[in-house]
């Protein structure tokens, strides 16, 4: 995976683009699109070629070089805003529209006579949501897929989390609403979204924000997706929508060769793999699978956060990945890729550890392949909490209990993980306070707050490798009628000069909000005392814990500011004011044996 992957179709031509052409949709708006057109001597080629499609809301000119390298081996590619953004027509309200928007898209290009029948589509994040969109609509001309960081259930764990509001989406909106449209063309519109996007954190601990009251009021389709983001707590009909995520939409989904490519401390990792699995039962037709150790927006990067997983962690060429995959399912041509398993992840792990001197913490990792995920030959393993902080395979034989204050006033900070569109650094970082991570008060490990329960295995005898889904099933109970329970997964990497008491290395994390237990269609709050069981998915994760290394898991009742605060009252979602502090319990025994559940793999 470190070298270069060599492409059938080399760069036979020059490229020429026509800019600002507008494609009309059923609904009468127009989008502008830049069509980026294989040429000779400085003039288009007079025939028809395949084409690769992004649609994004980030400015259509900023995917110029892209656009270029595809035009000049053989593809037309366009590029194209869309609605409400840059220099299409129509209202922006994030995802919405994105479905039927580019299902039209498609089937216009289709028609052009510069087009040989055969749409592809690639793009990352948004531009990944945008694919799966139109895809779940079925347009008959679309032909490929490389989403990159995409969505399954923006519901489930993107924008919400199992109940719980990804911040991220907040910072989102102000971010948006700076570059809009109407911004650019308002000199004090501009300048008063851009002052409350400089003042975001300021927003951030003013949440719940309420119509009106917010400099979003200036951009009304803006403020109104905040409120339905922060107030939309039950999965319906509006999250069912094709613009958040295919979830829904699987059995009528397009049967395309489709790679998905995604990052183990990307936002998008749980979503990546759970199309990858559902689609993969669905389709006639290629589904595969690219998970690297990357952060959002990182693919092929050898770091992530203060994570180093060089030299085998890069990717050089992520270009020549796509274009062997177009070139194949586009143009026919002859790439080997009958022959790649469907499945390429890396395995983080087994590095030297700490950087002396530095804060870089050399994990390493190796790349695998494999038919299907999680891979063959591995197993579900759970390693139960004990009293005593205690982590181990052996189910517990005493009845036991750890009870904690969780105060929503003082919440555990977030220290890297699975973040984006957040101005906080992503991937995997030693889990102590860190002045690049706000709301942190000291330099204290967080497993040192009296709110977060720390469990840990015996050094490890040896290797322990672990490539799969990752869940919490706890035993808990709460004193009021709602609150949160957080997971997260650590490799407690050994002492060393750089690093006296070791670090403590972030993997996966994820949260569930007790009223939720029973599913997400209602809202059920809690009985004071009552003990419950809850299962959550944290994001799945490859990592070889090394010998003498640890397994730990901390569990507590807030990661902020990725995930929204509980205020702990039962109040209304996205409304309540009010806060309190809870006490909660998390139990352990013969019957109530918390767990946490990882796929481990045989030994080679």
């Amino acid at each position: 995976m470190t070298g270069r992957i060599l492409a059938c179709s080399p760069p036979s031509y020059d490229a020429v683009v026509e800019r600002n052409v507008m494609t009309p949709l059923r609904d009468g708006v127009r989008l502008a699109m830049d069509i980026y057109f294989p040429a000779v001597d400085g003039r288009k080629v007079e025939e028809a070629f395949p084409v690769i499609l992004c649609r994004t809301p980030y400015d259509k000119n900023n995917g110029a070089a892209e656009a270029r390298f595809f035009a000049e081996r053989g593809y037309v590619a366009v590029r194209q805003d869309v609605r409400g953004r840059y220099a299409s027509q129509g209202v922006f309200y994030p995802f919405a529209h994105e479905g039927p928007d580019g299902y039209d898209t498609v089937e216009w290009i289709a028609a052009q006579p510069w087009c040989n029948g055969k749409v592809g589509t690639t793009g990352a994040s948004y531009c990944a949501a945008a694919q799966s969109a139109l895809a779940s609509l079925n347009p008959p001309h679309l032909a490929a897929m490389i989403p990159i960081f995409g969505p399954a259930s923006y519901y489930h764990s993107s924008m919400r989390h199992n109940g719980a509001l990804e911040m991220r989406f907040f910072v989102y909106a102000f971010n948006m609403a700076a570059s809009s449209p109407e911004a650019m063309a308002n000199p004090a519109l501009k300048a008063a979204l851009t002052e409350a996007y400089a003042s975001i954190w300021d927003w951030v601990k003013a949440y719940p924000i309420r119509k009106g009251e917010t400099p979003l009021s200036l951009m009304p389709s803006y403020e109104q997706w905040v409120l339905d983001l922060c107030t939309r707590a039950v999965y319906d009909a509006y999250w069912k929508q094709p613009g958040y995520g295919p979830l829904p939409h699987y059995d009528r989904h397009a049967d395309v060769p489709t790679l998905y490519v995604g990052g183990w401390y990307d936002t998008y990792t749980r979503n990546t793999l759970q199309n990858f699995v559902e689609l993969s039962k669905r389709q006639k037709t290629a589904v595969h699978v690219l998970m690297g150790p990357w952060t959002h927006g990182g693919v092929g990067a050898a770091t992530a956060g203060d994570a180093s997983f060089a030299p085998d962690g890069g990717l050089s060429d992520f270009r020549a990945v796509q274009l062997r995959w177009f070139d194949h399912w586009l143009k026919g041509l002859s790439t080997g890729l009958e022959r790649d398993r469907r499945v390429k992840y890396f395995v983080m792990g087994g590095g030297s550890g700490p950087e002396t001197g530095t804060k870089v913490i050399h994990h390493g990792g190796v790349w695998k392949s494999a038919d299907a995920w999680p891979p063959a030959g591995t197993r579900p393993v759970s390693f139960y909490l004990h009293a005593g902080g205690v982590l181990s395979t052996q189910a517990p034989a005493q009845e036991g209990a750890t009870t904690y204050c969780f105060d929503p006033r003082d919440p555990v900070p977030t220290i890297g993980g699975q973040l984006s569109a957040i101005p906080l650094p992503a991937g995997g970082f030693d889990q102590r306070g860190d002045s690049r991570f706000k709301f942190c008060k000291d330099q204290l490990p967080l497993c040192s707050r009296q709110d977060v329960l720390c469990f840990m295995s015996e050094p490890l005898a040896e290797d322990v490798e672990v490539a799969g889904p990752v869940e919490a099933r706890l035993w808990v109970s709460t004193d009021g009628l709602d609150t949160d329970f957080t997971a997260k997964l650590i490799d407690m990497i050994p002492p060393s000069p750089n690093y006296p008491a070791g670090a403590a290395l972030n993997l996966t994390d994820s949260i569930l909000r007790l009223r939720f237990r029973n599913g997400f269609e209602r809202e059920e709050l809690a009985r004071p005392g009552e003990v419950y069981e809850i299962r959550f998915e944290l994001y799945p994760t490859a990592n070889r814990f090394a010998k003498g290394h640890r397994i730990r898991v901390d569990i507590s009742s807030s990661n902020y500011p990725r995930f929204d605060v509980n205020p702990n009252t039962g109040g209304p979602i996205g409304v309540e004011r009010a806060y309190r502090v809870a006490t909660n319990t998390l139990r352990h025994g013969p019957g109530c044996p918390s767990q946490i559940v990882l796929y481990v793999a045989g030994k080679d």
